[in-house]
């Protein structure tokens, strides 16, 4: 789906997150290399790049224009990826353009249940359809929905408008601001524990 944004060089759009790890398996079983989604942690960790201020740049939106398509400057559509400055680890787009998925379920209290802890690669196995999380906002986003620490959520709204029964499992017809961001670890599982995560069977949207 392009949604008429545009195909060459654009993020791909309106996945759901079951049809985005099935690409990673599409991957692995060409390449041979494990791909996956990162969870809700990693893709903080990777936006911040080691910052603990608002946005990886500092404190104030007003310089967002210069590193991610957001509200303000989006026009409503998805842009070439690259064309804005990269954070200090060299990642373009990590705000904005799309929204991202993450492998985690979502869980308004997760943070709080860790408050206080140290916690060593925390992960919400998702566990049910809805919701997953995703971050980093999108071309149609406010700036306050870009920063480091803000959390969305899949909806059901977005295949209210999709007439088969049951729903796909494969598209977001009303979410185009939706995409993915994959990671690829530097010491993968092996190869049962890298099939065990692509050949979850999907959970039926009625």
């Amino acid at each position: 789906m392009t949604f008429g944004f545009g195909k060459e060089g654009h993020p791909a759009l309106a996945m759901t997150h079951y049809n985005a790890i099935q690409f990673c398996k599409w991957l692995y079983v060409r390449t041979g290399v494990f791909y996956r989604l990162p969870t809700e942690a990693e893709w903080e960790y990777a936006a911040r790049a080691g910052s603990k201020s608002t946005y990886f740049f500092g404190d104030k939106a007003a310089q967002l224009t210069d590193y991610a398509w957001f509200k303000d400057n989006g026009e409503e559509k998805t842009h070439v990826v690259g064309q804005k400055k990269p954070n200090p680890w060299g990642l373009y787009d990590i705000y904005g353009n799309v929204a991202e998925w993450t492998y985690d379920q979502y869980k308004s209290d997760s943070y709080g249940e860790r408050k206080e802890k140290v916690s060593n690669n925390p992960v919400v196995v998702p566990t049910s359809l809805y919701p997953h999380v995703v971050r980093g906002g999108a071309f149609d986003s406010a700036a306050d929905d870009l920063r480091s620490a803000a959390r969305g959520a899949s909806d059901p709204i977005w295949k209210q408008l999709d007439p088969q029964v049951p729903k796909s499992n494969w598209w977001f017809p009303e979410a185009p601001f939706v995409g993915m961001r994959l990671v690829r670890p530097l010491n993968p599982p092996s190869h049962e524990e890298i099939m065990a995560y692509y050949d979850k069977k999907p959970i039926k949207d009625f």
